[in-house]
């Protein structure tokens, strides 16, 4: 089918975030010289792929800047297209250590903004001329969006308006539902930043959620209709390693696998402190992995726990499958159940690929455990309670039947219903749609 030129805001291609790995895998077989990304320089950093797209716009000091006094302190980093080389691929996974004006700046300052609510209006960002200028120079025919705060908001507004193209937005996480909960003028934002949402919905052509349940939750609460796309495999990357023996390593090995910090941290601390006591009462041996950025500062409490940094994306099918059981916690703090309750994270259908039996934990509310519970793809905690975590461990570590059964139906479901096949063809043709209403029906 033929292919729209697209200009993706908020988002480049990448292979070590959520929203870019989504990407990826969504456009997989776009024409690449239609594909352009313009996006602020904290998302260009490293880990870039050039493989679906190599055109970026860096949203620089002409159009994403501090006011004054932050104008002081921030770096300012040049505007324009940043040039990448034919099929280059950046994969520097380190992460650089924070100097002490960055650490003042994140520690302190920073906290202080969001709290009086000054965060809103410290940066803002503006369409440019330079800006205009490429645009007009490469002339999109669609806009897909992804928008994580009330200046974002706004600029894609303003460039909706400049181009007066059809509009795609892609709600990720339901940050608006968090982004101003607390702090001195939370009611005045949070009303601003439902205002400023509800014009860009109003003005676009297509709505996409993350998940059904976001799409039921928006239906609700914007009453307006959000197709789910959620991250999709494809079927021979993750077969190839896709585990079939449910046999138990000598020393049993659960790998957790992303971020550390708000929504995950309980969980996988009393995971640690559950390993610890089957180890010493059962006599065994069980071991967790944690692959993230930088290990938890806690970790050198735990004997069973190993640390390792990410893998490159390509490794990770037999890094998944390698492991026994895959945990895939949240947290049950009440402000952090705000934030994922509607979300579906990126790995769960990577992990569902594997074949490796899965471990969720977290509030009965959230989109991830009420979908592991519907279709009994994962062994499933729904309380912050060491004692049932236990019981459901050693029920995993004991029972091969048990664990082949979860990992059994995750691997029907998600190669009936997140199968890059099925999934990334229907988001393509709805794009298309908007350019040639011939593609698909309404």
């Amino acid at each position: 089918m033929p292919f729209p030129k697209i200009l993706i805001l908020g988002q480049p291609f990448n292979n070590d975030t959520g929203g870019g790995v989504t990407l990826m895998n969504l456009f997989n077989g776009w024409d690449r010289d239609k594909l352009a990304v313009a996006c602020s320089r904290y998302l260009l950093l490293d880990n870039i792929d050039t493989e679906i797209c190599n055109t970026y716009y860096q949203l620089g000091e002409q159009e994403d800047y501090y006011l004054f006094p932050l104008s002081l302190i921030k770096r300012k980093y040049p505007s324009g297209l940043v040039q990448f080389k034919t099929k280059e691929r950046i994969q520097d996974l380190s992460i650089p250590k924070s100097s002490l004006r960055e650490k003042l700046i994140m520690n302190y300052f920073i906290p202080f903004l969001k709290y009086t609510g000054l965060v809103h209006f410290t940066s803002k960002m503006n369409l440019s001329r330079q800006l205009r200028e490429w645009l007009d120079e490469y002339q999109p025919e669609v806009i897909y969006i992804q928008a994580f705060s009330l200046k974002e908001l706004h600029f894609s507004i303003a460039v909706c308006e400049y181009l007066n193209k059809p509009m795609v937005f892609h709600m990720m996480d339901d940050w608006p539902s968090v982004i101003s909960h607390k702090g001195l003028f939370k009611n005045y934002w949070s009303k601003r930043i439902d205002t400023a949402l509800r014009d860009l919905l109003d003005r676009c052509d297509l709505l996409m959620s993350i998940g059904d349940y976001m799409s039921e939750a928006y239906w609700e609460r914007y009453h307006k209709r959000f197709i789910p796309f959620h991250n999709p495999i494809k079927a021979t990357f993750w077969q190839q390693y896709q585990k079939s023996s449910y046999e138990l390593s000598a020393h049993p090995l659960i790998l957790y696998t992303g971020r550390i910090g708000l929504g995950i941290d309980d969980s996988l601390r009393n995971l640690a402190e559950v390993l610890q006591e089957i180890n010493q009462e059962h006599k065994l041996e069980l071991k967790l992995k944690i692959q993230s950025a930088v290990p938890p500062n806690w970790i050198k409490k735990y004997s069973c726990i190993e640390y390792g940094s990410f893998v490159p994306y390509e490794q990770l099918p037999a890094v998944l499958s390698g492991a026994d059981i895959l945990f895939l916690p949240h947290d049950f703090d009440p402000e952090a159940i705000k934030f994922f309750k509607l979300s579906m994270p990126t790995k769960a259908s990577e992990f569902m690929a594997s074949g490796t039996p899965i471990l969720v934990v977290g509030p009965e509310e959230t989109a991830i455990v009420k979908y592991a519970k519907d279709h009994h793809w994962a062994a499933v905690v729904t309380e912050e309670d060491t004692k049932k975590l236990k019981t459901k461990v050693i029920e995993l570590i004991n029972n091969k039947d048990y664990r082949a059964d979860v990992a059994g139906n995750a691997k029907e479901l998600v190669f009936k219903r997140h199968d890059a096949a099925v999934v990334s063809k229907s988001f393509q043709e709805h794009i298309c749609h908007l350019t040639n209403p011939m593609l698909i029906q309404k």
